[in-house]
């Protein structure tokens, strides 16, 4: 079939508007200037001052513990909801579970703001990753209810015809069948968490600051080479998870099974 030559440009002009302003930063990280107004010459100076930055250490140390805290607590939460949700056929159960993802980000972090300081809670990493754990159950089980959906259930009626408990039948069965899906879950949960602002700025209160909050801080003054290169670090580690969670994910498994 021949392609429209409106379409092909379209689709470049498409992905040029995408990724174009990446590149930038990412190029602009390496730029021997205090101030992004034109190229000088390549260094690495940014990158060294980046690591040595002690107050980006911290924010980056927050993120990292703060994104395995709510990777583990979400994919143990959102693998049950799945499977909640892909046994019984509840029609509330998808709202309850899913809702979190449809609401608007500006006005999850004001509820979770409100109810944090109803029940009188510190705000602080805690409450960052309590705020972050609620939207992120969400998108780990969409994940595992597809790896479900995509499941042959004879397997585990086979379990239980051969005497397995029903806890057993999903420990061996279930659980190594839909485990690609549960640490495809894990990684989207701990992307999300790790780049996530707009929450963590309502949720972080004084003094807790992880890398999108100091970044945000940077931007404030003037985007310097400094702020490109921690962005380009954020950006690799971002699109490397999302690479393996989309290697790993329900489609890519069943794609590859065709072949």
């Amino acid at each position: 079939m021949r392609r429209s030559p409106w379409l092909w440009a379209a689709a470049i002009g498409a992905f040029l508007f995408l990724y174009l302003p990446l590149v930038i930063v990412v190029v602009y990280s390496f730029n021997d200037s205090v101030m992004n107004a034109q190229w000088v010459g390549f260094t690495f100076d940014w990158y060294r001052k980046l690591f040595a930055n002690e107050e980006m250490l911290m924010a980056a140390r927050n993120s990292l513990v703060i994104g395995l805290v709510v990777s583990a607590v979400s994919t143990l939460l959102g693998t049950m909801a799945g499977y909640a949700m892909h046994r019984y056929k509840l029609r509330v159960l998808p709202f309850l579970v899913l809702a979190p993802i449809a609401i608007p980000e500006i006005l999850m972090g004001v509820s979770l703001l409100i109810f944090f300081v109803a029940i009188n809670l510190t705000l602080g990493l805690v409450s960052i990753a309590l705020a972050h754990i609620a939207f992120c159950i969400g998108f780990v089980a969409i994940v595992v209810r597809a790896r479900l959906a995509g499941m042959d259930e004879s397997l585990v009626e086979a379990a239980r015809d051969l005497g397995a408990t029903p806890l057993q039948a999903f420990r061996l069965v279930t659980l190594p069948l839909i485990m690609p899906g549960v640490i495809a879950g894990a990684l989207m949960a701990f992307t999300l968490s790790i780049d996530d602002f707009v929450i963590t700025y309502f949720t972080a209160g004084a003094g807790a600051m992880t890398l999108p909050l100091v970044i945000y801080t940077m931007v404030k003054i003037t985007v310097t080479p400094e702020v490109n290169a921690v962005s380009t670090i954020l950006m690799l580690v971002t699109l490397v998870l999302i690479v393996v969670a989309m290697r790993l994910s329900p489609g890519a498994l069943r794609a590859g099974e065709e072949k």
